[in-house]
């Protein structure tokens, strides 16, 4: 591991992980919201394999938030996995399924850049975290 990656300041840890902990939250209460209002098949457009993915970040988001702000280094491992396998999903649905293209996805944007935060983040963290 590279040496400047071991004097990653405290303050600067927990302000990602509270970040990265808290837009999980707001993706799980998404994903909990589509699960109450449409069930397991919120999108009817998606293949069902792909509506099962999006259900089941409504408990892996909550997890992966909850292993953050409790300073568990399996938080930054679940998170970085959340992040690669759902930017992956959505890519596949929005070029894939839709044939749209990124620019005419402002979600597809978000998750973008959520996903490069997380990944390029978790080398920086995950050393300081038990």
């Amino acid at each position: 591991m590279i040496a400047w990656m071991h004097r990653t300041p405290h303050w600067v840890v927990t302000v990602v992980c509270a970040t990265a902990a808290g837009l999980l939250l707001v993706g799980a209460v998404a994903h909990v919201t589509d699960l109450l209002h449409h069930g397991l098949q919120a999108y009817d457009w998606a293949p069902r394999w792909l509506n099962f993915y999006w259900s089941s970040l409504a408990l892996l988001d909550l997890l992966a938030a909850v292993l953050l702000i409790s300073g568990k280094r399996r938080g930054t491992e679940l998170a970085c996995a959340i992040m690669a396998t759902d930017l992956a999903a959505n890519w596949y649905a929005a070029y894939g399924i839709q044939h749209s293209n990124l620019a005419a996805q402002p979600g597809l944007q978000r998750l973008v850049a959520f996903t490069a935060f997380v990944l390029g983040t978790a080398p920086f963290v995950r050393r300081h975290l038990s």
